[in-house]
């Protein structure tokens, strides 16, 4: 096989690295950017399928919510604020087991 160099340096193609159609996509645009109102699609299991076989009925091991990650992504700014989220839902998860836990060797 040729070396993608030499496939570059050959005439016929030299002008598929100049063409804009034949770029790959940067990272950051291939995925469509949604807000914090969408983010519990990432987490919910409404969202989530698993699927034996693909469209070829060839046998795959993997789930919708791994397809929804690789072409969404949540807004920066709305990332930032769910991190922050999930850290006051885990601390109002401790607080409510450390509730439940005084409740129980009270009685």
């Amino acid at each position: 096989m040729s070396s993608q160099e030499e496939i570059l340096s050959d005439g016929r193609f030299s002008r598929v690295a100049r063409d804009p159609r034949f770029w790959e996509m940067p990272e950051k645009e291939r995925k469509v950017k949604i807000d914090k109102r969408f983010r519990a699609m990432f987490h919910d299991k409404k969202f989530k399928l698993r699927y034996t076989v693909d469209k070829r009925g060839r046998p795959v091991n993997y789930t919708s919510t791994e397809n929804l990650r690789k072409f969404y992504a949540l807004s920066e700014s709305d990332s930032d604020l769910s991190d922050s989220d999930s850290k006051e839902l885990t601390t109002k998860k401790k607080k409510k087991k450390k509730a439940k836990g005084k409740g129980e060797a009270g009685s």
